[in-house]
């Protein structure tokens, strides 16, 4: 339970951070700086899914889109916030590409709704 709690922590902390972020003013360091925080908070949002469904479940999950197919069925998201993770997922996965300043003009245009969706979603937990 230690684990999960730790991990839930970790979590929260981490959305914070990239919330914070995206109240700066735009430049290509905050830009670049709202990719990176946006990278470990989704390592930090995935891994305490895989967690909570790991303990409170009894589910294995591997990667997080599994996990997040899983946290839909039963029944913490609806299908849309699935839909939404799973894209969210596949732009985590683009932000190795963010040395293309079209990537990463993109990426940073969703941060704001993707932060958003996290905070939503982590506070369904009970932890």
């Amino acid at each position: 339970m230690e684990r999960l709690e730790a991990r839930y922590k970790d979590a929260k902390r981490a959305i914070g951070t990239l919330r914070e972020i995206l109240h700066e003013s735009f430049s290509a360091i905050v830009r670049d700086a709202s990719i990176q925080r946006f990278k470990y908070t989704f390592e930090a949002y995935w891994k305490f899914i895989k967690e909570y469904l790991k303990i409170r479940e009894g589910i294995i999950c591997n990667s997080p889109k599994s996990c997040f197919r899983e946290i839909f069925t039963v029944g913490i998201i609806e299908e849309n916030e699935t839909i939404k993770l799973l894209e969210m997922t596949d732009d985590r996965n683009m932000t190795s590409h963010t040395y293309k300043e079209e990537v990463a003009q993109i990426i940073y245009g969703k941060l704001e709704e993707y932060s958003r969706l996290i905070e939503d979603t982590i506070g369904r937990f009970r932890i």
